[in-house]
C-alpha cells in the first residue's frame, strides 16, 4: 500500500512503486481515522490547504488512474503486507502494526514554538499546522532520507536513527537533466512563491514582493506561483509591486525556469534544492548554508529504485522488525554524481 498526498508525494509514490512490479501494489490518499481529525474535517476550514482536503484526493487518483494504478481508499479492500507512508504525522491505527516505510517528500517546515509545545505536550503531529514534525515522529519502522544531512536532521529531532538511510528522494535527485530544456527564457532573477496564506500562516506578500524587486536590481523578473495559491489575488499582488515586464507563470515545468534562470529567490519551498544542485545563487527564508547541508543527494535518478529496494527486501524479511536494519545494506545501482552541479 503507498499512501500518496500532493502531486509531488503521488508521483513519488508511482515511481518506487514502478520498481515493484512484482508486488500487488495498491493506493490510498492519506485520510483521517481518528474522531479529532475526522471534526476539523467536517467543521472547519483548518485543513484545506492540506492534502487531506478532497481536492488533493481527486488530483492524486486522477493521475493514478491515468498510470493504470489501483486505488483501496482507505486501505479496506485488503490486508498489506507493507504501508510506504508519505508522511508520519498522520497513521492510521489499522497500519500500526504492519511493516512501514516512511519516504521523505522535500523540504520540512521549520520549527516553531508551536512545533515544541505540540511534541511536549504530546499531541498529534499535525496540530502544529505545518509539516514540521515530519519525518521526527519515530512512528514508522524505516526512514528513507534526502541527505545525510536531512539523516542527521530527524535524528536530532526525534526519530531513532537507527531507522534512517540515505536513499535520496524521487524528483529531487537528478537535477542536472533539467538544463537540456526549451524554455524560452534565460537569465531572469526567479521567484518561487509559497503557498503560506492558503496554509493559514502569516504572510506579508507585498513586502516580499517589494524585497524581490529589489534584489533583482533592474534585471527581468519572473514568478512562478505556488499550485496551491489563489492565482488571481497572487497575479494581482506581482502586477501592482513589481515591473511592468514582468513573468508570471501559475502553471509550467519549474525546474526548467530554475535551470535557465541567474538567481532564485524562494520563501519555504523545496525548489530551492533544485537552485542549489545546479549552482545557482539562492535566496530562502531558511538559512542557505543549512539548506545546503541538508540538500539532497544528486545519484542520477536511482532514489526510487534505492526505496523500492528496501521495501523489497523488508517485505521478505521473516525477523522482528527492529532487526531489519542491522541486517540489510543498500546496494546503490549507480556511482553517485557530485552534490553540487554548476550550470
Amino acid at each position: 500500500m503507498f499512501i500518496t498526498g500532493s502531486m509531488n508525494q503521488t508521483s513519488q509514490m508511482h515511481q518506487i512503486s514502478k520498481h515493484l512490479e512484482e508486488y500487488d501494489c495498491w493506493f490510498s490518499q492519506l485520510f483521517a481515522d481518528t474522531k479529532l481529525l475526522k471534526a476539523i474535517l467536517k467543521y472547519t476550514k483548518l485543513a484545506d490547504g492540506t492534502v487531506l482536503a478532497p481536492h488533493f484526493r481527486t488530483k492524486s487518483e486522477g493521475y493514478l488512474q491515468q498510470k493504470g494504478m489501483r486505488i483501496d481508499h482507505e486501505g479496506n479492500k485488503n490486508k498489506y503486507d507493507l504501508v510506504v507512508m508519505c508522511t508520519d504525522m498522520v497513521v492510521a491505527e489499522k497500519f500500526r502494526q504492519t511493516k512501514t516505510v516512511w519516504v521523505q517528500e522535500g523540504m520540512i517546515d521549520k520549527r516553531t514554538f508551536l512545533t515544541d509545545i505540540v511534541k511536549d505536550l504530546g499531541l498529534p503531529p499535525y496540530c502544529s499546522g505545518d509539516t514540521s514534525l515530519n519525518g521526527s515522529t519515530n512512528i514508522c519502522d524505516i526512514y528513507c532520507t534526502a541527505s545525510e544531512g536531512y539523516k542527521n536532521y530527524f535524528a536530532k529531532h526525534g526519530t531513532d536513527p537507527a531507522k534512517l538511510i540515505v536513499t535520496g528522494i524521487p524528483n529531487y535527485d537528478d537535477q542536472r537533466q533539467f538544463l537540456d530544456n526549451d524554455f524560452p527564457y534565460h537569465n531572469y532573477v526567479m521567484v518561487a512563491t509559497t503557498d503560506m496564506r492558503e496554509t493559514y500562516r502569516f504572510e506579508n506578500r507585498p513586502a516580499f514582493i517589494k524585497k524581490a524587486v529589489k534584489m533583482a536590481d533592474g534585471r527581468q523578473m519572473l514568478f512562478k506561483l505556488h499550485p496551491n495559491e489563489k492565482i488571481e489575488r497572487a497575479e494581482a499582488e506581482i502586477r501592482k509591486y513589481a515591473p511592468a515586464g514582468t513573468l508570471i507563470y501559475n502553471s509550467g515545468n519549474t525546474n526548467h525556469m530554475i535551470a535557465n534562470c541567474a538567481e532564485l529567490i524562494t520563501q519555504y519551498s523545496t525548489v530551492v534544492y533544485t537552485g542549489i544542485a545546479l549552482g545557482k545563487k539562492v535566496y530562502s527564508y531558511f538559512d542557505v548554508e543549512e539548506l545546503k547541508r541538508l540538500a539532497p543527494i544528486q545519484n542520477g535518478g536511482v532514489s526510487a529504485k534505492n526505496i523500492a529496494q528496501i521495501c523489497s527486501s523488508y517485505i521478505n524479511f521473516d525477523g522482528k522488525k527492529e532487526d531489519f536494519l542491522t541486517e540489510f545494506t543498500l546496494q546503490p545501482e549507480v556511482i553517485q554524481y557530485p552534490e553540487v552541479l554548476y550550470a
